[in-house]
């Protein structure tokens, strides 16, 4: 973990109850603990707070700063232990920004924190929060004997109808300004703009649609994009992935896409990873645990049913979007797209039926990948078609990226379009935020939990194919 970017995550409903605790009309400082559970990718390692555990009477006292008595940590500690979490502690300081530490502070958090590793086996995640709301966080790491190390957090993630982060500007800078996003900055202003330019965004499927939305992010001045995808370009991908030619054909999706994205870029630099793997693997599924926003691009049950997973379970939104062509008799009759961002606070993939578990289960064993199989289906079977064209794609990819920009910035005062679905025929986009997840739906309540359940990588034998391909002609 030490050679991780370290971040924390937490659903929106959780701040506001602990905001309603630590923020004091007096403006004085409060303290409370709370528990968290990892998310490990490749590259970052977030602490997910699931509960706050309040004081009781007699666990502080309050004067002007706040301290804790002993049993306080000792109740958390005994919770932490039983529910196999991590202890976080938080307060409160009466001014706005992000905070640094006092030396009261330091030494407070230092003698915790040995007490805290050995009993939980994991790091002692310290966090502050300003009046603005604004959030630090650093993870106290054991150097040796007794000796622990404060590490910064790059970002403390709220997540809900809205994204809201906190960037650390001295780990994440904030973007400097260039003339190619001069009139970028003009619509979203600044401050938007910095927000938006330092998400880690992932883009799973880079076909019609994903090629169009890491274009148009690429041009907006992210800095950091990661492209995920086993597929590579065929000859009917042509008419409708931006940027493939034929001197494409057989390369992987995301290296023709990298390509592409670093000679249209806007930023000073872009940083841009490659995944040639499915989601459903376990190189895949990591690498998207290092993302701060995900593009669901693809139109397999599987991988949505993974990304709804960390949607809720790793806090990490997903914005998707679908296609569905109509014909009578073979002639084309319409065409709607739909689109809807996921959340803690929006309404789950499976809720909205984007997915079902039948299928899922289908593409698991390999069907939907038997010929035998796809040919015995109705021709009207949804498996069987997947009839699309490029301006279909660029206006799904379009209004997918609107989506992102609303969920981050809230600008015009909309963070939220719901589900959103545009119909050919009669030429309308239809707009429904009423839509909620069923009463106990299975996802709620895996909710900042991580992995600690249970995973969902495993094999997929159609990436594993893919690869043999291009290894074996080399391109």
């Amino acid at each position: 973990m030490p050679d991780h970017i370290l971040s924390v995550a937490i659903p929106a409903a959780t701040v506001l109850r602990m905001f309603e605790h630590l923020i004091r009309a007096d403006k004085e400082e409060d303290l409370l603990f709370a528990l968290w559970y990892p998310s490990q990718g490749v590259t970052r390692y977030t602490a997910l707070i699931h509960t706050p555990v309040f004081p009781q009477p007699g666990d502080r006292q309050r004067h002007g700063n706040a301290s804790f008595n002993p049993q306080y940590l000792e109740r958390v500690c005994a919770f932490a232990m039983q529910t196999n979490a991590g202890v976080a502690f938080i307060h409160s300081h009466p001014v706005p920004g992000w905070q640094d530490m006092s030396l009261d502070d330091i030494v407070a958090e230092q003698k915790m924190a040995g007490a805290v590793s050995s009993l939980t086996d994991m790091p002692l995640v310290g966090m502050t929060v300003g009046t603005d709301g604004t959030w630090s966080a650093r993870f106290w790491e054991h150097i040796k004997g007794k000796q622990f190390q404060r590490i910064w957090c790059h970002s403390v993630r709220s997540i809900g109808k809205q994204l809201n982060v906190s960037f650390n500007d001295s780990l994440m800078p904030k973007p400097e300004y260039r003339t190619e996003f001069k009139r970028t900055i003009t619509v979203w202003g600044k401050q938007n703009h910095a927000r938006l330019a330092r998400l880690k965004v992932g883009i799973i499927g880079l076909g019609s649609v994903g090629s169009f939305v890491a274009e148009q992010l690429s041009r907006m001045g992210f800095e950091n994009l990661s492209l995920i995808d086993f597929d590579t370009i065929k000859f009917h991908n042509l008419d409708r992935t931006l940027f493939a030619t034929k001197e494409d054909i057989g390369k992987h999706k995301v290296t023709v896409i990298k390509e592409m994205v670093h000679k249209s870029s806007t930023a000073k630099q872009i940083y841009v990873d490659c995944i040639p793997y499915s989601i459903a693997e376990e190189v895949g599924y990591l690498a998207a645990l290092d993302c701060d926003i995900l593009f669901s691009c693809v139109d397999r049950p599987r991988a949505r049913r993974i990304l709804n997973h960390f949607a809720y379970a790793h806090l990490i939104p997903v914005i998707d979007g679908g296609i569905q062509v109509r014909f009578k008799e073979q002639i084309f009759t319409g065409v709607d797209w739909q689109l809807q961002t996921i959340s803690p606070d929006r309404p789950c993939f499976e809720c909205l039926g984007v997915y079902n578990n039948a299928d899922v289960a289908t593409e698991i064993e390999g069907k939907l990948d038997d010929l035998s199989y796809i040919k015995g289906l109705p021709a009207t079977h949804r498996f069987r078609r997947n009839e699309n064209v490029i301006p279909f794609s660029a206006n799904l990819a379009s209004l997918e990226v609107l989506q992102l920009i609303a969920l981050v910035t809230g600008i015009a005062g909309v963070d939220d379009f719901g589900v959103q679905r545009y119909r050919y025929n009669p030429g309308i986009v239809e707009r429904n935020v009423e839509r909620t997840c069923i009463d106990g739906c299975a996802h709620v309540s895996l909710t900042a939990r991580g992995d600690k359940d249970f995973t969902l990588y495993g094999q997929c034998k159609a990436a594993e194919k893919t690869r043999r391909e291009v290894n074996k002609i080399g391109v």
